[in-house]
Protein backbone atom coordinates (compact mmCIF):
# COMPACT_ATOMS: atom_id res chain seq x y z
CA UNK A 1 0.00 0.00 0.00
CA UNK A 2 1.29 3.10 -1.20
CA UNK A 3 1.37 6.04 1.36
CA UNK A 4 0.43 9.71 1.04
CA UNK A 5 2.62 12.51 -0.38
CA UNK A 6 3.77 14.68 1.77
CA UNK A 7 4.13 18.30 0.89
CA UNK A 8 5.68 20.93 2.74
CA UNK A 9 5.09 24.29 1.07
CA UNK A 10 1.80 26.16 -0.96
CA UNK A 11 2.97 25.23 -3.65
CA UNK A 12 4.17 21.56 -3.80
CA UNK A 13 0.19 21.44 -2.20
CA UNK A 14 -1.23 23.52 -5.43
CA UNK A 15 0.85 20.74 -7.60
CA UNK A 16 -0.37 17.99 -5.99
CA UNK A 17 -4.16 19.39 -5.66
CA UNK A 18 -4.37 20.34 -9.36
CA UNK A 19 -4.79 17.45 -10.89
CA UNK A 20 -7.98 16.77 -9.07
CA UNK A 21 -9.68 20.46 -9.69
CA UNK A 22 -8.71 20.04 -13.44
CA UNK A 23 -11.11 16.60 -13.60
CA UNK A 24 -13.85 18.10 -11.36
CA UNK A 25 -12.92 15.93 -8.05
CA UNK A 26 -14.15 16.81 -4.64
CA UNK A 27 -11.28 17.68 -2.34
CA UNK A 28 -11.46 16.69 1.32
CA UNK A 29 -9.73 17.93 4.22
CA UNK A 30 -8.72 17.29 8.09
CA UNK A 31 -7.40 20.14 9.66
CA UNK A 32 -5.12 18.31 12.65
CA UNK A 33 -1.97 19.05 14.91
CA UNK A 34 -0.50 15.91 14.67
CA UNK A 35 0.05 12.93 17.09
CA UNK A 36 -2.61 11.18 15.49
CA UNK A 37 -5.29 8.67 16.68
CA UNK A 38 -8.21 6.36 16.38
CA UNK A 39 -10.34 9.36 16.71
CA UNK A 40 -8.03 10.94 13.71
CA UNK A 41 -8.04 8.39 11.42
CA UNK A 42 -12.20 8.50 11.85
CA UNK A 43 -12.45 12.18 10.82
CA UNK A 44 -10.47 10.76 7.74
CA UNK A 45 -12.63 7.68 6.77
CA UNK A 46 -15.69 10.63 7.18
CA UNK A 47 -13.76 12.52 4.64
CA UNK A 48 -13.44 9.93 2.25
CA UNK A 49 -17.41 9.32 2.49
CA UNK A 50 -17.81 12.86 1.27
CA UNK A 51 -15.59 12.80 -1.39
CA UNK A 52 -15.32 9.62 -2.93
CA UNK A 53 -12.50 9.42 -5.51
CA UNK A 54 -11.23 12.64 -4.64
CA UNK A 55 -8.59 13.41 -3.01
CA UNK A 56 -8.56 13.63 1.23
CA UNK A 57 -5.60 15.55 2.87
CA UNK A 58 -4.82 15.82 6.32
CA UNK A 59 -2.88 19.04 7.96
CA UNK A 60 0.06 18.26 10.13
CA UNK A 61 0.87 21.75 11.87
CA UNK A 62 0.70 22.55 15.40
CA UNK A 63 -0.71 26.32 15.23
CA UNK A 64 1.53 29.04 17.40
CA UNK A 65 -0.95 31.14 17.41
CA UNK A 66 -3.42 29.38 19.28
CA UNK A 67 -1.40 28.28 22.24
CA UNK A 68 -1.47 30.89 25.50
CA UNK A 69 1.43 29.28 27.13
CA UNK A 70 4.90 28.76 25.41
CA UNK A 71 5.39 25.40 27.41
CA UNK A 72 2.10 23.80 26.09
CA UNK A 73 2.98 24.88 22.71
CA UNK A 74 6.56 23.33 23.18
CA UNK A 75 5.01 20.09 25.36
CA UNK A 76 2.58 19.79 22.83
CA UNK A 77 3.21 16.09 21.03
CA UNK A 78 5.06 15.82 17.28
CA UNK A 79 5.14 12.44 15.92
CA UNK A 80 4.96 13.16 12.20
CA UNK A 81 6.53 9.65 10.96
CA UNK A 82 3.94 8.13 13.37
CA UNK A 83 1.40 10.18 11.53
CA UNK A 84 2.42 9.02 8.09
CA UNK A 85 2.04 5.69 8.67
CA UNK A 86 -1.70 6.46 10.39
CA UNK A 87 -2.36 8.57 7.31
CA UNK A 88 -1.14 5.53 4.66
CA UNK A 89 -3.32 2.84 7.00
CA UNK A 90 -6.36 5.09 6.20
CA UNK A 91 -5.83 5.75 2.42
CA UNK A 92 -5.06 9.44 2.64
CA UNK A 93 -3.67 11.27 -0.25
CA UNK A 94 -2.02 14.20 0.78
CA UNK A 95 -0.14 15.16 3.66
CA UNK A 96 0.53 18.82 4.63
CA UNK A 97 2.96 19.54 7.11
CA UNK A 98 4.14 22.95 6.92
CA UNK A 99 6.56 24.84 9.06
CA UNK A 100 5.52 27.72 11.13
CA UNK A 101 7.33 30.15 8.38
CA UNK A 102 5.03 28.86 5.68
CA UNK A 103 2.14 29.35 7.33
CA UNK A 104 2.84 32.86 8.38
CA UNK A 105 5.65 34.10 6.18
CA UNK A 106 7.00 37.15 8.01
CA UNK A 107 5.52 36.33 11.56
CA UNK A 108 2.43 36.55 13.36
CA UNK A 109 -0.46 37.96 10.81
CA UNK A 110 -1.32 41.66 10.99
CA UNK A 111 -5.09 40.54 9.86
CA UNK A 112 -6.47 37.63 12.36
CA UNK A 113 -10.49 36.09 12.20
CA UNK A 114 -12.02 37.82 14.78
CA UNK A 115 -14.39 35.27 16.58
CA UNK A 116 -17.10 37.26 18.29
CA UNK A 117 -18.72 36.82 21.75
CA UNK A 118 -18.92 32.78 21.31
CA UNK A 119 -14.98 33.35 22.28
CA UNK A 120 -15.61 34.95 25.52
CA UNK A 121 -17.30 31.38 27.30
CA UNK A 122 -16.62 28.65 27.79
CA UNK A 123 -13.01 27.48 26.60
CA UNK A 124 -12.51 31.09 25.89
CA UNK A 125 -12.90 32.09 29.52
CA UNK A 126 -9.75 30.25 30.54
CA UNK A 127 -8.14 30.26 27.21
CA UNK A 128 -8.05 34.41 25.77
CA UNK A 129 -7.10 34.70 22.43
CA UNK A 130 -7.67 31.11 21.75
CA UNK A 131 -10.06 30.63 19.32
CA UNK A 132 -8.84 33.91 17.25
CA UNK A 133 -5.58 31.85 16.49
CA UNK A 134 -7.85 29.02 15.83
CA UNK A 135 -10.00 30.16 13.01
CA UNK A 136 -6.81 32.33 11.42
CA UNK A 137 -5.25 29.48 11.02
CA UNK A 138 -8.41 27.17 9.63
CA UNK A 139 -8.96 30.34 7.17
CA UNK A 140 -5.76 30.08 6.02
CA UNK A 141 -6.04 26.29 5.44
CA UNK A 142 -9.26 26.79 3.78
CA UNK A 143 -7.79 29.24 1.23
CA UNK A 144 -4.74 27.26 0.74
CA UNK A 145 -6.25 23.63 0.16
CA UNK A 146 -9.82 25.29 -1.05
CA UNK A 147 -11.43 21.98 0.26
CA UNK A 148 -15.05 21.01 -0.69
CA UNK A 149 -15.46 19.59 3.05
CA UNK A 150 -13.20 20.06 6.11
CA UNK A 151 -14.30 17.31 8.60
CA UNK A 152 -13.61 18.34 12.21
CA UNK A 153 -14.35 16.15 15.20
CA UNK A 154 -17.10 17.17 17.92
CA UNK A 155 -14.96 16.62 20.70
CA UNK A 156 -13.75 20.11 20.47
CA UNK A 157 -17.25 21.06 19.96
CA UNK A 158 -16.46 25.15 20.54
CA UNK A 159 -14.48 24.94 18.05
CA UNK A 160 -16.60 23.30 15.94
CA UNK A 161 -19.78 26.01 16.43
CA UNK A 162 -17.00 28.90 15.65
CA UNK A 163 -15.34 27.09 12.66
CA UNK A 164 -19.23 26.86 11.01
CA UNK A 165 -20.42 30.53 11.93
CA UNK A 166 -16.92 31.88 10.58
CA UNK A 167 -17.63 29.70 6.81
CA UNK A 168 -21.41 30.94 6.97
CA UNK A 169 -20.20 34.59 8.01
CA UNK A 170 -17.38 34.99 5.53
CA UNK A 171 -19.43 32.81 2.66
CA UNK A 172 -16.56 30.29 2.14
CA UNK A 173 -18.18 27.98 0.85
CA UNK A 174 -17.10 24.89 2.74
CA UNK A 175 -19.32 22.13 3.94
CA UNK A 176 -18.01 21.32 7.53
CA UNK A 177 -18.93 18.05 8.91
CA UNK A 178 -18.56 17.10 12.24
CA UNK A 179 -17.57 13.57 13.11
CA UNK A 180 -18.67 11.78 16.37
CA UNK A 181 -16.32 12.00 19.44
CA UNK A 182 -13.93 8.01 19.60
CA UNK A 183 -13.75 7.03 22.80
CA UNK A 184 -11.70 4.61 24.60
CA UNK A 185 -13.44 1.24 26.10
CA UNK A 186 -13.59 3.23 29.70
CA UNK A 187 -15.79 6.18 27.36
CA UNK A 188 -12.50 8.41 27.84
CA UNK A 189 -12.45 10.37 24.67
CA UNK A 190 -9.31 10.40 22.46
CA UNK A 191 -7.03 12.87 22.38
CA UNK A 192 -3.57 13.96 21.68
CA UNK A 193 -3.43 15.28 25.29
CA UNK A 194 -3.85 11.46 26.91
CA UNK A 195 -0.10 10.63 26.29
CA UNK A 196 0.78 13.37 29.17
CA UNK A 197 -1.50 11.39 31.77
CA UNK A 198 0.43 8.71 34.26
CA UNK A 199 -1.49 5.65 34.91
CA UNK A 200 -3.34 6.80 38.17
CA UNK A 201 -4.12 10.12 35.91
CA UNK A 202 -5.63 8.17 33.24
CA UNK A 203 -7.20 5.88 35.78
CA UNK A 204 -8.58 9.56 36.94
CA UNK A 205 -9.98 11.01 33.79
CA UNK A 206 -12.62 8.44 32.98
CA UNK A 207 -14.20 10.72 35.46
CA UNK A 208 -15.09 13.45 32.63
CA UNK A 209 -17.34 10.78 31.02
CA UNK A 210 -19.07 9.40 33.69
CA UNK A 211 -20.22 12.89 34.48
CA UNK A 212 -21.61 13.63 31.28
CA UNK A 213 -23.50 10.38 30.77
CA UNK A 214 -24.79 10.97 34.70
CA UNK A 215 -26.42 14.39 32.75
CA UNK A 216 -27.41 12.44 30.23
CA UNK A 217 -28.72 9.59 32.16
CA UNK A 218 -30.94 12.41 34.20
CA UNK A 219 -31.88 15.34 31.50
CA UNK A 220 -35.09 13.54 31.22
CA UNK A 221 -36.20 15.43 34.55
CA UNK A 222 -34.47 18.95 33.23
CA UNK A 223 -31.50 20.92 33.22
CA UNK A 224 -31.35 21.59 37.04
CA UNK A 225 -31.67 17.53 37.79
CA UNK A 226 -28.95 16.86 34.68
CA UNK A 227 -26.30 19.20 36.04
CA UNK A 228 -26.93 18.09 39.89
CA UNK A 229 -26.52 14.64 38.75
CA UNK A 230 -23.07 14.99 36.78
CA UNK A 231 -21.85 17.61 39.89
CA UNK A 232 -22.85 14.14 42.01
CA UNK A 233 -20.99 12.17 39.97
CA UNK A 234 -17.81 14.54 39.64
CA UNK A 235 -17.57 14.82 43.80
CA UNK A 236 -16.79 11.21 43.59
CA UNK A 237 -13.74 11.53 42.03
CA UNK A 238 -10.47 12.11 42.48
CA UNK A 239 -8.06 14.21 40.99
CA UNK A 240 -10.04 15.73 38.65
CA UNK A 241 -9.63 19.80 39.08
CA UNK A 242 -12.68 21.01 37.51
CA UNK A 243 -12.93 24.69 35.18
CA UNK A 244 -16.24 24.15 33.72
CA UNK A 245 -19.54 22.16 33.54
CA UNK A 246 -22.25 23.36 31.89
CA UNK A 247 -25.07 22.90 29.98
CA UNK A 248 -26.65 24.80 27.05
CA UNK A 249 -28.28 24.62 23.83
CA UNK A 250 -26.49 23.02 20.39
CA UNK A 251 -25.50 26.85 19.58
CA UNK A 252 -23.82 27.10 23.09
CA UNK A 253 -26.24 29.53 24.38
CA UNK A 254 -27.43 29.91 27.56
CA UNK A 255 -30.61 27.91 27.85
CA UNK A 256 -33.97 29.69 29.49
CA UNK A 257 -35.08 28.97 32.58
CA UNK A 258 -38.38 26.98 31.38
CA UNK A 259 -37.71 25.29 28.15
CA UNK A 260 -40.07 22.67 26.88
CA UNK A 261 -39.98 18.63 26.50
CA UNK A 262 -37.69 17.39 23.62
CA UNK A 263 -35.46 20.19 23.41
CA UNK A 264 -31.78 19.21 22.25
CA UNK A 265 -29.27 20.49 24.59
CA UNK A 266 -25.36 19.99 24.95
CA UNK A 267 -23.73 18.96 28.07
CA UNK A 268 -19.93 20.20 28.53
CA UNK A 269 -17.00 19.62 30.81
CA UNK A 270 -13.32 21.18 30.59
CA UNK A 271 -11.06 19.81 34.00
CA UNK A 272 -7.52 19.40 34.76
CA UNK A 273 -6.21 15.76 35.56
CA UNK A 274 -2.76 16.51 36.73
CA UNK A 275 -1.10 19.33 34.55
CA UNK A 276 -3.13 17.93 31.53
CA UNK A 277 -6.26 19.93 30.73
CA UNK A 278 -8.88 17.91 28.71
CA UNK A 279 -12.27 18.68 27.56
CA UNK A 280 -15.46 16.49 26.51
CA UNK A 281 -18.48 16.99 25.46
CA UNK A 282 -22.45 14.69 24.87
CA UNK A 283 -25.45 15.93 23.24
CA UNK A 284 -28.55 15.23 25.10
CA UNK A 285 -32.22 16.17 24.86
CA UNK A 286 -33.96 17.70 27.93
CA UNK A 287 -37.33 16.76 29.37
CA UNK A 288 -37.57 13.65 27.59
CA UNK A 289 -36.38 9.84 29.16
CA UNK A 290 -33.09 8.97 26.84
CA UNK A 291 -31.67 5.98 25.91
CA UNK A 292 -29.30 3.63 27.79
CA UNK A 293 -26.49 5.71 28.31
CA UNK A 294 -23.55 2.93 27.68
CA UNK A 295 -20.29 4.09 27.53
CA UNK A 296 -19.23 2.81 23.87
CA UNK A 297 -16.40 1.04 22.51
CA UNK A 298 -13.85 2.05 20.02
CA UNK A 299 -16.20 -0.39 17.42
CA UNK A 300 -18.78 0.48 18.48
CA UNK A 301 -19.36 4.57 18.94
CA UNK A 302 -21.15 7.20 20.76
CA UNK A 303 -23.24 8.77 17.83
CA UNK A 304 -23.62 12.32 18.74
CA UNK A 305 -25.39 14.24 16.27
Amino acid sequence: MSGPVLVRTRAELADQLAPARRAGQRVGLVPTMGALHEGHASLVRVAREHVDQGPVVVSVFVNPLQFGEAADLESYPRTLEADLEVCAREGVDVVFAPTVDEVYPGGDPEVTVEPGPLADVLEGRTRPGHYRGVLTVVAKLFGLVRPDVAVFGQKDYQQLVLIRRMVADLCQGVEVVGAETRREPDGLAMSSRNVHLDPEQREQAVALSRTLYAAVEASGYGAKVALDAARGELRAAEGVDLDYLEITDPALAVLPDDVPDGTDARVLIAARVGSTRLIDNLPLVLGRPQPSADQPSPDQPHHQE
